[in-house]
């Protein structure tokens, strides 16, 4: 009954500068748009979903409540990060926990994401 997530939404005072971020930055496309709505997709066929949001954003901590943070899964971690660097995005010291390689960064509005790079992927 159940497929699991068709997307996850970001609002955004600019969704369409934001998702031109994800296009330029992580390879994402723009798969559809209607109404300053934009849907863009990863390479792996993940979907974000970002609209024009309303009132001000609130400060936000990696533990507050709600969703945290993206993962953006790589096959060479390394090379990702150097791309990013390369396109003005300032990253986070990388960590390394139990064999997974992950660096933090935020995109054009503040969101969290990190990079990740898994020794064995999940069950």
């Amino acid at each position: 009954m159940f497929k699991g997530l068709e997307h996850t939404a970001i609002a955004s005072p600019d969704p369409e500068r934001l998702a031109g971020w994800y296009v330029k930055h992580l390879g994402f496309h723009i798969n559809f748009n209607y109404d300053g709505n934009f849907f863009v997709k990863a390479p792996n066929g993940s979907i974000l979903e970002i609209i024009p949001s309303e009132g001000n954003r609130t400060a936000q901590g990696p533990k507050s409540p709600g969703i945290r943070h993206l993962a953006i899964a790589v096959d060479d971690f390394d090379s990702a990060a150097a791309a990013l660097t390369a396109l003005g995005v300032e990253l986070g010291t990388p960590l390394q926990i139990k064999g997974n390689r992950l660096v933090f960064f935020t995109d054009c509005d503040g969101n969290l994401i990190h990079l990740i790079h898994r020794e064995k992927p999940l069950p």
